[in-house]
């Protein structure tokens, strides 16, 4: 066989299976970078979270981690009371934009699921509750119909 037949017939292997390998490879490894970085965002979230839960402590007062309302505040608790429920809910509304999607695949829909217990925790305080309607005017409407749902239902379930 002559050399350049040779050539052409290594040319022709190569693009019969190195360009779909190539392809596969680089489908690959897309699909595992939007993994890790849907994983940063929700690690991100989650360290949000954290960060409040510890804010949270530090105002002890509050009774934030109660989950009945706190009551016989000062004029002074109730504007940091409403500071917290503030940072919460802007959290909250970043996780539901960068986290929730109507069809999710079962991996997202298992982080945001713990995402919304979060928020069905807080809306089952009922100052929580009471305070949507200050903290939800400038924020995302589709998150602002979303999270208002979730304070119905649980406040439903506290009723039952």
């Amino acid at each position: 066989m002559p050399f350049m037949q040779i050539l052409e017939m290594l040319s022709m292997l190569v693009t019969i299976f190195g360009l779909p390998l190539a392809i596969f490879i680089f489908v690959f490894e897309q699909r595992k970078e939007r993994v890790n970085e849907e994983e940063e965002i929700y690690q991100m979230l989650s360290d949000g979270y954290t960060n409040f839960l510890k804010l949270s402590l530090q105002h002890s007062d509050l009774r934030l981690q109660s989950e009945k309302a706190t009551v016989g505040l000062n004029d002074e608790q109730r504007d940091r009371l409403l500071a917290m429920f503030a940072i919460l809910i802007a959290l909250f509304e970043r996780a539901y934009l960068v986290a929730y999607e109507p069809d999710m695949p079962e991996r997202r829909q298992r982080r945001w699921a713990s995402w919304e217990d979060f928020m069905r925790e807080w809306c089952r305080r009922e100052d929580f509750r009471n305070a949507l309607p200050q903290l939800l005017p400038g924020e995302d409407p589709e998150f602002a119909v979303y999270i208002r749902r979730l304070a119905q239902e649980e406040a439903a379930r506290n009723l039952a």
